[in-house]
């Protein structure tokens, strides 16, 4: 078996190989990333994108950490991630640094990017003294509560507050409240939306891994089958075996994805019935054939169920267009779908309770 190699090779220099590291993404709030973060390193700076105006490659809210050596999660790349890094470094390495510092930035004329627009960049300085707020802000969070978090800056000093909710609140807002005083208000909703997979085949085996990787959802993913969950799963997937997977699917909170793709075609339409009946389901999406489709699709018309809502069944799954049936690429499909789904829907639901009615794998608690 050949081994590819590869090897930067410099103008009049030897060659070495790469030595680099895969970027991480932001799995989660960064709330949680960052209390996390702490436990590795003493002092590090979020990113936050806090305004923006025109085009520009991320939304606000969208957040990073910038510590000593690395970087976690991403406001969009390119020159203005680059500009933002080193601006968070020198904030690191400077103890006389301010603890906040507001950075506006106009993406053509500062850093030559053709986006067009302008951003406001607000970047903290964090450390271990700040864990105690944000665990309780974590603990609120994995509650479900839509709690704000206040921050002030004053006089050069920043402290933090966690509020009732406020329902008149953007998500993020920053308030100019005189020119030595600041206000960012911050609301805390888990951005992630609950995505159930049913089935633990090579297909949902892909599937789980990039979605995992893009950190959007909360995945309950569920099969009778412990021994194709696999351990060590990312925070967001909750594994859980059921001998009945279709009695778990009324637990689901409404608003939920649902992903069908199970090994066998009789619990497959179980669990297309039983979710479409609810009614409140965001997505259903079913692996199969135009087939397996127009089979299914003709039962729960005979069986009652309205043509409207059979209509919301997605099936055959995946967008169009891609001609492999390779597992990985049959993934890809289907999560384009999602994102798809996503973009075109309406408000997430709250976070998604684990799916478990026995141990889960995942975090080994019982609900």
């Amino acid at each position: 078996m050949s081994v590819r190699r590869q090897y930067l090779v410099r103008p009049g220099g030897a060659a070495r190989a790469p030595g680099g590291e895969w970027l991480a993404p932001l799995a989660g709030h960064w709330i949680e990333a960052a209390r996390s973060h702490l436990s590795r390193h003493a002092r590090l700076v979020r990113v936050t994108v806090v305004a923006l105006r025109g085009s520009a490659p991320r939304e606000p809210g969208a957040s990073m950490l910038v510590d000593p050596v690395g970087t976690v999660g991403t406001i969009g790349g390119g020159q203005l991630e680059w500009r933002a890094t080193a601006l968070a470094r020198e904030q690191l390495e400077d103890p006389h640094a301010a603890p906040v510092r507001l950075v506006d930035l106009i993406l053509g004329p500062d850093l030559g990017q053709c986006c067009g627009g302008r951003v406001e960049l607000w970047l903290e300085l964090l450390t271990r003294d700040d864990i105690p707020w944000l665990t309780a802000a974590a603990q609120r969070l994995r509650g479900g509560r839509d709690d704000t978090i206040a921050t002030d800056v004053a006089h050069g000093r920043v402290s933090h507050r966690l509020l009732p909710s406020l329902r008149d609140t953007a998500r993020l807002r920053l308030m100019r409240i005189a020119d030595d005083r600041l206000r960012l208000l911050e609301v805390l909703h888990r951005a992630r939306p609950p995505l159930w997979i049913f089935g633990a085949g090579h297909v949902g085996q892909a599937l789980v891994r990039l979605l995992a990787d893009l950190a959007m959802f909360e995945i309950s993913w569920i099969d009778p089958r412990a021994e194709l969950l696999p351990g060590g799963l990312p925070a967001e997937v909750c594994a859980c075996v059921s001998a009945a997977p279709a009695q778990l699917a009324p637990a689901a909170p409404p608003g939920t994805r649902f992903v069908v793709m199970t090994h066998d075609h009789g619990l497959d339409y179980e669990l297309c019935r039983v979710i479409l009946r609810r009614d409140d389901a965001f997505w259903l999406g079913l692996i199969g054939s135009a087939s397996k489709s127009a089979r299914f699709r003709s039962r729960l018309l005979r069986e009652g169920l309205a043509a409207a809502t059979v209509a919301r069944l997605h099936c055959p799954i995946g967008i169009s267009g891609i001609p492999s049936k390779l597992p990985a690429a049959l993934a890809i499909a289907i999560a384009a779908q999602l994102l798809q789904s996503d973009a075109a829907g309406t408000a997430h639901a709250s976070p998604a309770p684990c799916a478990a009615t026995g141990a889960c794998t995942a975090c080994g608690e019982r609900p």
